[in-house]
């Protein structure tokens, strides 16, 4: 779905026009969910899927190391830093920061003695808001003056869905959620503009309530739905073709509910263009040594 640079969705019947400029490209890589390259994954420990990520495995995350928390990766130039910082803050739905590195550090309080340039599963590498590169490794561009932001992922609420009984159908079917460019605005901030992101989940209607229920109380994480229903309302035209991940089969009484994305942050390094970028790839998390619990509200 492509999106015009109008201003921020309003939250009035206006619907922004499509427009090429908000378009993410598509995954370029064929990487097999882990769960399916290894079924003992949902038991590895954060440190052990870090160390296999650093020796080159690459897919999609959901349900890895299961229990820890996964996070988003994006990392612009300092003098980009305080814009991002700002369009998170204005944008906390899909942009819930969990922490912020300092310029040129690749490490992060969220996971002792971890690399942010080797240790996650696959990369994204932008310039002038082009993709020009998905490494399993980004040595090779780091740069000293890159400030990384890390921001909370909804694979860290599928626990609590699970346990609550509600089935999450693209681990079920082992292919990476669906991801889609939303006719929604975020708020801008400076340079920094674009296209709310959603990712899907197709849920049960006996189990809606529990769904909604339980992700809200993880807000750091995205927290409650953004939408549910027709899938028109967010301007996406056809659930089998996602921008990022995998289409996933439905069960004929399937509700389609629509979380706020971090891959959000990505739309805008496409819709804003800064000269520099890196990003995870779509699905391909960054695994933290926090518990999903410490999340969650009371």
């Amino acid at each position: 779905m492509n999106r015009t640079q109008n201003p921020p969705w309003s939250g009035t019947t206006d619907r922004p026009s499509p427009t090429p400029t908000d378009r993410l490209p598509s995954h370029g890589a064929t990487d097999r969910p882990l769960l399916l390259a290894d079924e003992h994954a949902h038991a590895w420990s954060p440190r052990a899927a870090r160390d296999r990520f650093r020796d080159g495995l690459s897919g999609p995350t959901a349900g890895v190391a299961a229990g820890h928390t996964q996070v988003n990766l994006i990392s612009v130039p300092a003098d980009w830093a305080y814009e991002m910082l700002l369009f998170c803050q204005r944008n906390p739905k899909p942009c819930p920061v969990l922490d912020v590195t300092d310029a040129g550090s690749w490490t992060t309080v969220l996971a002792d003695g971890a690399d942010l340039r080797t240790d996650l599963p696959r990369y994204r590498v932008w310039r002038d808001g082009e993709l020009v590169d998905e490494p399993t490794d980004v040595r090779a561009y780091w740069r000293e003056d890159l400030v990384s932001f890390l921001i909370g992922c909804s694979f860290t609420f599928e626990w609590a869905l699970s346990e609550a009984g509600v089935p999450i159908r693209h681990i079920e079917q082992g292919r990476n959620v669906p991801m889609y460019v939303t006719n929604r605005r975020c708020r801008p901030a400076g340079r920094l503009h674009g296209p709310l992101v959603v990712s899907l989940r197709q849920v049960p209607p006996q189990h809606l309530a529990a769904a909604i229920r339980e992700s809200s109380l993880l807000p750091a994480v995205h927290g409650a739905p953004v939408h549910c229903g027709d899938p028109s309302g967010l301007g996406i035209a056809d659930l089998a073709r996602p921008d990022f991940g995998d289409p996933v089969d439905a069960e004929p009484d399937d509700i389609p509910v629509f979380w706020a994305c971090g891959v959000t942050a990505q739309a805008a390094v496409v819709a804003s263009r800064p000269p520099f970028a890196l990003t995870h790839a779509p699905g391909q998390m960054f695994l933290t040594d926090a518990r999903d619990e410490q999340y969650r509200v009371a």
